[in-house]
C-alpha cells in the first residue's frame, strides 16, 4: 500500500514530468557557489522537493553533493503518495523519500539547502510568496531554497535564491550556449515570480534586453567560439553596471547571476 498522504499537507499535486540528467545546471551551482552553506551545516540535510513522478532527480542530487559533503543526506519529498511508493525501493544511507509538500514534514530538523524545481510554476503567481514563505520558515539559519524552472531536457534553466534570513537574493541564468540564438529565448522557462513580469516597465524585461544587445554587440568574438562570446557579453553586463554576483569561472558553464534586486517585480519589497 502507498503511504498515506498527512493532512497536513501544504501544496497541490502537479504535473510531475521529469527527465534524467534535467537538474544538471541547478545542481552544479548548488555544488559550487551554494556549497558552503552545506559544508558548514550541524546537520547536512537537503530537500528535493516536488521531484516528480520519476525519483530519479532526487538520486541524481544525492550523487552529486556527496563530493561536497560525504555525510549529505538527501530527502526526496513528494505530495503524492503513489510516486513516494514508486521511489522507496531506491532508499539507501543519505538518500530517502517521504510525502509531504511546502511543509516540509521533517520530524524537526531544518534543511540547509531545498531545491524546488518545476513545482511552483505549475502555481498561480499569488502562491509563490507564501510557498516561499513556509518553506523559508522551515530552513536551518542560513539555509537556501532554490526556487527554478528549466525545459524539458536541461538546455535552459533559470532560479531565485531564497536566502532564510533575507527573502529573495539572487536569479541565475543558465543556458547550452550552442544553438544559442539570444540570451532571452531563456524567458518562457523564467520561475513563476518572474514569467509573467517580462514586459515593459519590469526590471526582468529591461534585464533581458540588456543580456540580448550585450550579446549582438559581441557576434564577432562567435569566430573565437560561442564561449568567448558570451564571457564577453557577461564581463559588458557586469561593466554597465549589472549586479552581477559570479566571475568568469561561472561564466564560462553558461551562467550568469544578478542580485534579486536587478529583477525584482515592480511594487514587490
Amino acid at each position: 500500500m502507498p503511504p498515506p498522504r498527512p493532512s497536513a499537507v501544504q501544496g497541490t499535486i502537479t504535473r510531475g514530468t521529469t527527465n534524467p540528467n534535467r537538474l544538471r545546471r541547478v545542481d552544479r551551482w548548488l555544488a559550487g557557489p551554494a556549497a558552503p552553506a552545506l559544508r558548514r551545516a550541524a546537520d547536512p540535510l537537503v530537500v528535493d522537493l516536488g521531484y516528480g513522478a520519476s525519483p530519479i532527480t532526487a538520486v541524481e542530487l544525492h550523487r552529486r553533493l556527496v563530493p561536497v559533503r560525504a555525510d549529505v543526506d538527501v530527502v526526496g519529498i513528494e505530495i503524492d503518495p503513489g510516486r513516494v511508493a514508486v521511489a522507496k525501493p531506491l532508499e539507501r544511507p543519505g538518500l530517502s523519500f517521504r510525502v509531504g509538500g511546502f511543509e516540509l514534514p521533517l520530524g524537526g530538523r531544518r534543511p540547509v539547502l531545498v531545491r524546488a524545481f518545476n513545482v511552483l510554476r505549475q502555481y498561480a503567481e499569488p502562491e509563490v510568496g507564501p510557498a516561499w514563505d513556509l518553506v523559508r520558515s522551515r530552513l536551518a539559519p542560513g539555509g537556501l531554497l532554490v526556487d527554478g524552472t528549466c525545459d524539458e531536457i536541461g538546455r535552459r534553466s533559470t532560479w531565485v535564491a531564497v536566502s532564510a534570513g533575507q527573502g529573495p537574493v539572487s536569479l541565475t541564468v543558465s543556458l547550452r550556449l550552442g544553438g544559442l540564438e539570444c540570451p532571452s529565448d531563456v524567458a518562457e522557462r523564467l520561475p513563476k515570480a518572474l514569467i509573467h513580469r517580462n514586459v515593459p516597465g519590469e526590471r526582468v524585461h529591461a534585464y533581458l534586453n540588456a543580456l540580448d544587445s550585450a550579446w549582438a554587440r559581441n557576434a564577432a568574438l562567435g569566430s573565437f567560439g560561442v564561449r568567448q562570446r558570451w564571457l564577453a557579453t557577461v564581463a559588458a553586463m557586469k561593466t554597465e553596471g549589472w549586479p552581477v554576483l559570479d566571475g568568469p569561472r561561472r561564466w564560462r558553464l553558461g551562467e550568469i547571476t544578478v542580485r534579486w534586486d536587478a529583477v525584482r517585480p515592480a511594487g514587490n519589497a
